[in-house]
């Protein structure tokens, strides 16, 4: 006789699973940003490789500026890439360039506030939708969820694409973010319940004809 899985256990099992195909992800990178860092071209370029899609990710949701987001993922790695010498491998290296990424970011938005913009138009949906996640329950290919997450306030925003769309684990994406583990997961649950009754207004607002 078959046991069936309680949900709970297999909501567990995933979430298992998922970091560890993470931390398999991660070592791998981790270890080609150490060996970039002693002067390995090859190890430069498949650290570029696997992680410019996670970053390009983060900064067009985390940036209101959709435009700019080719420009901040080759802001961050240039950044990235100056500062290996002090990249140590503590945390892992996706970890440690999302961190980068996010202070590009808020340098961004410095900038951006010193001089006048010249064009009111934020639309960072268009800049993502390549990037736009597959199989999440209740949003329909994604689509939704990236109309929506534009009413999330800014952080609950950043820790919900770190966690769910990204897919760091909580304590990393803390460590990325700059915050305890607690309020990460404290947004992405605030996150999560706002989008669901986003949804659900959304699908019960009849088209108009």
């Amino acid at each position: 006789m078959i046991t069936p899985v309680p949900p709970a256990s297999r909501d567990r099992r995933r979430e298992a699973d998922k970091e560890d195909a993470v931390a398999s992800s991660d070592e791998s990178t981790t270890a080609w940003a150490l060996a970039a860092r002693a002067g390995d071209p090859a190890a430069v370029e498949r650290f570029v490789r696997a992680l410019h899609p996670d970053v390009v990710r983060y900064v067009a949701h985390l940036s209101s500026d959709p435009q700019a987001a080719d420009d901040l993922a080759q802001d961050t790695f240039l950044r990235a890439l100056g500062s290996l010498h002090r990249f140590e491998g503590r945390s892992s290296a996706r970890t440690w360039l999302l961190s980068i990424a996010r202070r590009a970011v808020i340098d961004s938005y410095r900038y951006a506030a010193a001089r006048p913009r010249l064009c009111g138009a934020d639309d960072w949906s268009v800049a993502v939708e390549h990037a736009q996640p597959n199989g999440l329950p209740g949003f329909d290919d994604g689509v939704a969820l990236l109309d929506l997450l534009d009413a999330l306030p800014d952080k609950r925003r950043e820790a919900f694409v770190l966690t769910q769309l990204i897919g760091l684990p909580y304590a990393e994406a803390a460590e990325a973010s700059g915050c305890p583990v607690g309020t990460v997961r404290s947004r992405v649950a605030r996150a999560r319940a706002t989008l669901i009754e986003l949804l659900a207004e959304a699908e019960a607002t009849p088209m108009a004809a």
